[in-house]
């Protein structure tokens, strides 16, 4: 069995997205909103690691590009 790829970035963009759209939704419940704010954190906090790999990657890229 083979294990199911990892999101991909604009797969927790979109999802992020949507985590925030709850609290503006008449879905909104105070109850919930602990649990989805906490969710919605670690996902940020994923993406922003994405992203920090992202620029490194291109950065490294660069560096290459430049190189004689």
């Amino acid at each position: 069995m083979s294990n199911p790829e990892p999101p991909s970035l604009n797969q927790k963009l979109k999802t992020l997205e949507e985590n925030v759209e709850w609290f503006y939704s008449d879905d909104f419940s105070l109850d919930s909103s602990l649990e989805k704010y906490k969710a919605a954190l670690a996902l940020a906090e994923e993406i922003e690691t994405d992203l920090k790999s992202l620029k490194n990657e291109v950065k490294v890229l660069g560096n290459d590009f430049t190189k004689e």
